[in-house]
């Protein structure tokens, strides 16, 4: 099968978030599986000097170069926040990419695109490449990373898409006044997709659908969810350079010696016997850090450590500081991105925590299985499809009050050492790797053609 991977940020190119990572590693995947897969993405300021590159074994990676809208240091936005011009950018960005097709004659089966930036591909495709004898057979496939982010312009700027005025109304692209390219990937898409099977439901509710809710029911026939891969090359004990003491599940008792260098490397009192909860994430309200504010007093009282990084609202920077402050014993507030220390974490720690009031997939529970760390964390979207009571904690209402019980159950079971023995040994035989998901992805490629 011949697939076009098109997306607007890809691993080891350009990165924001976890959007990047996917379109980096599932070509790979796709190719070891046999398939011929190209990618199509902006030719950023940071991938300059480039006009093609390769990936995998012979993935070709083709840039789209248009110095106005692409030699910029941001991927979407400066200090000011978002590009101005950001729906010329993309649509340039995803008329190019069709028009690329035809010059390499590259006759794809599938065209993947990847949230609200490659959207237009569809509607072009549809509206006006389609009649084109090169595109007809071409099937696109829509990957939604996160709702939350659509593509919303004024509705005035629409001429400048060079689509039929007629589609931009309920029943197109039109959105509240505005235009949604995200809406129009929808709608145009042959198939959609989300990150995990459970937020490919979450999506279909006003809760969770920002909006989109009633369009997603129409398409429920034509909306999956696949749950996104992990990269053990990157993230495995046995192998990681930023870690101690290499482990795997064979030698499971070495993973102390990892849990002795986070708690020094964090001025922590260093003992076996103390839970460290690790914690890696944006401080951000959907990340969890509400409930978590309001039960850190209560959770700092029962005798565990907790070890903190990242970044984000400065909000949870200053209710960390101020409770590092309060529990210089208890607490490793670490408010920076720092990749070393995040490998540290998932290795030293006994308990991960990741109480996300929403999370379409997640990668932090997955890597934290991985290590032998047992995954404490609320039930939705892909860590309700990772976590269960066999490899994890799980709570069901969204309280602060329903974390610290759980926080405490957790911390219960880690002192029975068979319990929790048979949870790291659960956790580490847990299998997310990107072929699994690759191979679901061929499923859906085919349900499309």
């Amino acid at each position: 099968m011949k697939i076009a991977m098109i997306a607007s940020e890809v691993v080891p190119f350009a990165k924001t978030g976890g959007l990047a990572d996917v379109a980096g590693a599932l070509p790979v995947a796709l190719e070891a599986l046999g398939h011929e897969v190209i990618i199509i993405m902006p030719g950023y300021k940071c991938a300059k000097g480039r006009s093609s590159s390769v990936v995998g074994k012979n993935i070709k990676v083709y840039f789209v170069e248009n110095d106005l809208y692409f030699n910029r240091d941001g991927l979407y936005m400066d200090k000011q926040g978002d590009y101005k011009d950001n729906l010329e950018r993309f649509a340039f960005f995803c008329r190019r990419s069709l028009e690329l097709l035809k010059e390499i004659n590259f006759s794809a089966d599938i065209l993947h695109l990847h949230d609200w930036q490659a959207s237009l591909v569809s509607v072009y495709l549809k509206n006006i490449y389609a009649r084109q004898p090169f595109y007809g057979k071409m099937k696109s496939i829509l990957t939604i990373h996160n709702i939350g982010y659509q593509g919303l312009f004024p509705g005035e700027d629409f001429p400048k898409l060079g689509l039929d005025k007629g589609i931009f109304n309920i029943s197109g692209l039109e959105f509240y006044g505005k235009i949604n390219l995200l809406k129009g990937g929808i709608i145009f898409s042959d198939l959609i997709n989300t990150v995990s099977p459970t937020y490919a439901l979450e999506i279909q509710e006003h809760k969770f659908g920002f909006g989109l809710e009633g369009l997603l029911k129409q398409r429920k026939n034509e909306l999956s969810g696949i749950l996104n891969g992990l990269d053990y090359t990157i993230w495995d004990p046995a192998t990681d350079k930023f870690i101690a003491r290499n482990f795997s599940k064979e030698n499971i008792g070495d993973k102390a010696y990892d849990k002795e260098d986070l708690q020094k490397a964090c001025s922590l009192p260093v003992g076996n016997e103390i839970p460290v909860l690790g914690i890696v994430s944006r401080l951000a309200e959907q990340k969890g850090f509400d409930i978590l504010s309001e039960s850190l007093d209560e959770i700092c009282k029962m005798g565990a450590e907790l070890v903190i990084l990242g970044v984000g609202n400065l909000k949870y920077h200053k209710i960390l500081q101020k409770a590092a402050k309060k529990y210089p014993e208890t607490i490793s507030l670490n408010l920076k991105f720092d990749d070393p220390l995040a490998h540290k974490i998932y290795a030293g720690s006994d308990i991960f925590l990741m109480p996300s009031s929403y999370e379409p997939c997640g990668l932090g529970q997955m890597i934290a299985l991985r290590y032998g760390t047992i995954p404490l964390v609320f039930k939705t979207g892909g860590l309700a499809d990772t976590i269960n009571e066999d490899n994890g904690f799980v709570f069901s209402r969204y309280t602060g009050g329903e974390l610290v019980k759980t926080v405490k159950r957790c911390l219960s079971a880690f002192k029975d050492k068979k319990v929790w023995g048979s949870l790291m040994s659960n956790a580490m035989r847990s299998d997310f790797s990107w072929e699994a998901s690759a191979r679901k992805y061929i499923q859906l490629y085919d349900k499309a053609k």
